[in-house]
């Protein structure tokens, strides 16, 4: 990948989401978070959090769970894996998704094949395919109507009173609302690749001289509310809320937005070879899709690389427009637009 690879790919994402967002937000149809707002005990949110591994089907010999603010996946070496998310008591879903998310990653280091340990081989590609195997389970797994049925019983477990009479749909419905925001990791699915467009753009104009760094916070500000219509009250929650920069990582942010990306070519790749993806999500028995991602993804370590990877696991290159199309069909069902 490269700046005309990113050009084109953020133009393509720019040109729907944009206007996707606006439309779902003056739609009448707004989905109701209120069913899974609340106080929700932490300690059980992280057996919550030990059922979801499990549900995801980690190997738990080789597989470490802590503490932590910002989540993250990491380890030793093949096959052992640490993961550390954090559980808020307002904010019962923050953990749910967090957790799909970095087990994800985890599934994708403990996939790869045993032959190639102590080697440079032993991890993932790229970060662009370890944010895909990520965010694939976080969304187009987890967040999928289909999962939410398996997801809201293993909820019902740990919260029983609170959450007995609240249904698949709902939980559906409140982990997909739209709603536009100052923080890229708080970021609902729709809006999220514009966070990451928006740091792109700002990169662009940093590293081609366009503006200095005292000219990031009005421009920062200037973007949010062009994109997202969103006021910035302060640095912190403006241009200084992600370390990236200050650590020297510029054009490590597309990376995130191309994995969510390349989900949505996986998917389409695994209904065309004939798997019934609803099925699989709403049976909770996710073998199938851990499969298919093994023997395609997973197990080559870094063997290929990510044009490889897609390639032979989608059977073409990768191709933007299955993901803006996945997330136009989604969003406009939800919201009732005239699209769907």
């Amino acid at each position: 990948t490269n700046r005309e690879f990113y050009n084109t790919f953020f133009n393509n994402v720019k040109e729907v989401v944009v206007p996707l967002v606006a439309d779902c937000m003056a739609s009448k149809r707004q989905p109701s978070t209120k069913p899974l707002e609340g106080k929700f005990d932490v300690n059980r949110q992280w057996d919550l959090a030990k059922d979801l591994v499990k549900l995801q089907g980690l190997d738990e010999d080789a597989y470490w769970l802590g503490k932590t603010e910002h989540p993250y996946t990491g380890g030793p070496g093949i096959g052992f894996v640490m993961v550390a998310s954090h559980a808020y008591e307002n904010n019962v879903l923050s953990n749910v998704y967090s957790m799909l998310h970095e087990n994800g990653h985890a599934l994708y280091e403990q996939g790869i094949n045993w032959e190639y340990r102590f080697t440079s081989l032993s991890t993932g590609t790229s970060m662009g395919m370890h944010e895909s195997q990520s965010r694939f389970f976080e969304n187009y797994v987890g967040l999928s109507e289909a999962f939410a049925e398996p997801l809201i019983q293993l909820m019902r477990k740990h919260f029983p009173g609170q959450l007995n009479r609240v249904t698949a749909f709902q939980l559906f419905s409140a982990a997909n609302k739209v709603q536009p925001s100052l923080i890229r990791t708080e970021a609902d699915e729709l809006t999220y690749p514009l966070h990451i467009l928006i740091r792109y753009e700002m990169e662009q104009a940093l590293l081609s001289g366009e503006i200095s760094a005292k000219d990031v916070p009005a421009l920062w500000a200037e973007k949010y509310k062009q994109y997202l219509g969103v006021t910035v009250p302060n640095n912190t929650e403006g241009a200084l809320q992600d370390v990236h920069w200050s650590w020297g990582e510029f054009g490590y942010f597309p990376t995130y937005a191309l994995g969510s990306a390349y989900g949505a070519q996986y998917k389409h790749a695994m209904i065309a070879e004939g798997m019934d993806f609803d099925a699989v999500c709403a049976s909770g028995d996710l073998a199938p899709i851990r499969e298919w991602l093994g023997s395609r993804i997973w197990t080559w370590g870094r063997a290929k690389d990510s044009k490889e990877l897609i390639l032979g696991a989608c059977g073409e290159p990768f191709d933007v427009h299955y993901y803006t199309k996945y997330l136009t069909d989604k969003y406009s069902r939800i919201y009732g637009l005239a699209s769907a």
